[in-house]
This record gives structure tokens, C-alpha cells and sequence, in this order.
């Protein structure tokens, strides 16, 4: 497609530029030419001469400059003659295809259509009338992980992802911000939450392992068709943002296994202040000492089991039993009993979720 747009800008300055002009391909094979018959020909060692400069390279009677930067340069233009005209001919000409290009690309580059999509930036009667023009596969099953990475590293996130799903056709990588890059990662049919993590846990331990990145990463549900992808790309936001607050210690967060900490994010402050306030009716959750806190920490992960609890926690049966009375006394809520565990664990979730909300003034 590239070179049939090369084709028709440059057919279009041949009368106003007396001299031979053209573009070269990654391949070093000339693709779009003022003269039709250099078409198919290959100028061998002009990539080389010209892969490590952003500037015009002169050689065999030609004048040569790479469309893009040092860092990425898929297309070379060339003009005829080696003066100060055929360079500023080169330049003008490397400038004008490059601007052509991005524009392009920017409109019938897939991975441009996927984030427009994810964004919501484009209106749901056009996405199927897009993806037909892309000729992209609109129901397969895909899933969207957002990988946040913290700190910085030597290479652009973007690059460090991009790197380990080179196949543009299937896998989509994005970047939706400085440290947040988003993966639309094609999956089989009849997967599940746990093929997801597996996949992320992939990712995060490649990326710590080879390029000592840290991540975290939000995966969000399936989606069956691109229309859905909006939806998994919001899940997995959620995901991230929950998981912050009420899973600190795990790296990757799915949106399915987020349970009531999900419900709890989408309250409004006031009313889990009103919640608290009528739980704790004897005294507020602070009046609980460091002590106390481990201790019903403890006792939960331990599926309110009394001899493991304290046995994890080192102490006599009898002790732990002193301990949650007095948690009872201070709270009016007795662990021991399933309905006023699940009250309390509720509890400690929407106090967490208060504590990190910032204050407004």
C-alpha cells in the first residue's frame, strides 16, 4: 500500500522536478519511481550507508535520505545528481512522503483502529465498517491487559512489550500513556480468567527477569467481538485501581477475581462513612491497636480457624481467645461468629478504600 501512495505523490512532482526521483524499500528494491522502468531495481549498500545517519547520503550519482529517523527507517527517497539542489530536493522530498505516510497510517493503521476502539473515540456504527475496510478479524476472542510499569527503565515501555508480541496481525500493543501500555492479546476460544494470568505472569516475570522492569497489570474480562473491547479495556483499568487499594501485594489483578472490592470502589465516601459509623457504634475502628489489627488479619486467612490462627501466630489458644474477647468488647462484633466476620472484613475493606481516597478541600 506504501508504494502505490509513494507511486502517486511522486507521479505527481515528476513535472515539477526535472530530475529522477524515487523511494526505496526496506529490501533496498526501488517501489515508486519517476521513471517507471527503475521500478524492481535494487541499489545495493544504499541501506547500509544510510542506517546510521538521519542525513542525506550521496553515492553513484545519486542524492539519498531516509524517510523517518535513525532509529526507525523503513524507506529511503533518492534524487538525481549529488549538488546542493538534488539535497534539498532529497530533504523536501523525505519530509513530504513521511507526513503522507504517518497520516496514513494513523487513519489505516490497525493498531490506531484498536485504540480508537478502546477509547472510545470512534462511534460504535463506524467500528464494523472500519474494521471491514482493515480487512480486521472483528469476532475473535480477545482479552485486554494493561501493563503499568513503575520506575524508569533503559528501553520505552512501549518497545519492552512491542518486543515480546511482534505479531502485529493478531497481538495489538499500545500506549495509552507515559507508563501504561495496553496488549490486545488474540486468545482461543473457551479460555478462561486463569489463561489470562498465566499469560500476565508470563509478561511480568520476562520483563523483571531481562530488563529488571517492574509491573502491574490489569486484565480485563473476554471479549467476543471489537465491540467489546471498550469494555474489557475499562475492566482492566478497574482492575488496576482495586487492586491498589485492596490487593497491594499482588502484581497482576484480573477483573473477575476482584469480588467485593469492586462493589465496595464504586460506593460514594459518604456512604461508607455511614457504614462505619453504624458498625462501630462503640468506638472507631483506630481505637484498634497494631496488636489487634495482625491478630484479625490472622484470623481471617485463616478461614476463622482458631488452633491455626494461633498457631501461625505463635501463641496459646487461650491467648488468641483473650484477644478476639477483647476485640469484641472494643468492637461489639465477635469474629467467631460468620456474620459478624463477614461485617467486619467489610469493614476493614471500606476503610481501607477511604484511607486511599485523597482529601478534597
Amino acid at each position: 500500500m506504501s508504494s502505490r501512495l509513494f507511486q502517486g505523490v511522486i507521479h505527481q512532482m515528476k513535472d515539477a522536478v526535472d530530475r529522477v526521483i524515487g523511494v526505496i524499500d526496506e529490501n533496498g528494491v526501488i517501489i515508486a519511481c519517476s521513471e517507471l522502468v527503475k521500478i524492481g531495481e535494487t541499489r545495493q549498500g544504499v541501506r547500509d550507508e544510510v542506517a546510521y545517519t538521519s542525513e542525506s547520503v550521496v553515492t553513484n550519482g545519486y542524492t539519498y535520505r531516509p524517510i523517518g529517523n535513525m532509529t526507525k527507517t523503513e524507506n529511503i527517497v533518492f534524487v538525481e545528481g549529488e549538488d546542493r539542489i538534488a539535497d534539498k530536493l532529497a530533504l523536501l522530498l523525505a519530509v513530504s512522503l513521511g507526513n503522507i505516510k504517518n497520516l496514513y497510517d494513523e487513519k489505516y493503521d490497525k493498531a490506531s483502529f484498536i485504540k480508537n476502539v478502546i477509547l472510545d473515540n470512534i462511534l460504535p456504527s463506524d467500528i464494523y465498517i472500519k474494521s471491514k475496510e482493515l480487512h480486521f478479524a472483528s469476532d475473535v476472542v480477545r482479552v485486554v491487559f494493561l501493563i503499568r510499569f513503575h520506575g524508569k527503565t533503559d528501553m520505552i515501555p512501549f518497545d519492552l512489550v512491542q518486543n515480546l508480541y511482534p505479531d502485529k496481525n493478531k497481538d495489538y500493543v499500545i500506549s495509552v500513556g507515559e507508563q501504561d501500555i495496553v496488549l490486545v492479546k488474540e486468545m482461543k476460544p473457551g479460555t478462561d480468567s486463569k489463561d489470562a494470568e498465566k499469560i500476565a505472569k508470563n509478561i511480568a516475570d520476562t520483563l523483571g527477569a531481562e530488563f529488571y522492569a517492574k509491573v502491574s497489570i490489569g486484565i480485563g474480562t473476554t471479549a467476543d467481538n471489537i465491540k467489546e473491547l471498550a469494555r474489557s479495556y475499562k475492566e482492566a483499568q478497574v482492575a488496576l485501581e482495586v487492586g491498589k487499594v485492596f490487593d497491594t501485594e499482588k502484581d497482576i489483578i484480573s477483573y473477575e477475581n476482584l469480588g467485593i472490592g469492586r462493589i465496595i470502589y464504586q460506593l460514594p465516601t459518604t456512604l461508607c462513612e455511614m457504614f462505619l459509623q453504624e458498625v462501630f457504634k462503640k468506638g472507631p475502628m483506630d481505637n484498634l491497636d497494631r496488636e489487634a489489627l495482625s491478630t484479625i488479619q490472622a484470623f481471617f486467612e485463616n478461614n476463622l480457624n482458631v488452633s491455626e490462627t494461633s498457631r501461625k501466630l505463635f501463641v496459646h489458644r487461650n491467648t488468641l481467645v483473650y484477644r478476639l474477647e477483647k476485640i469484641r468488647k472494643m468492637t461489639g462484633l465477635d469474629l467467631r461468629e460468620f456474620e459478624d466476620a463477614i461485617t467486619f472484613k467489610v469493614a476493614l475493606m471500606v476503610k481501607r478504600y477511604l484511607t486511599s481516597k485523597p482529601v478534597k478541600f
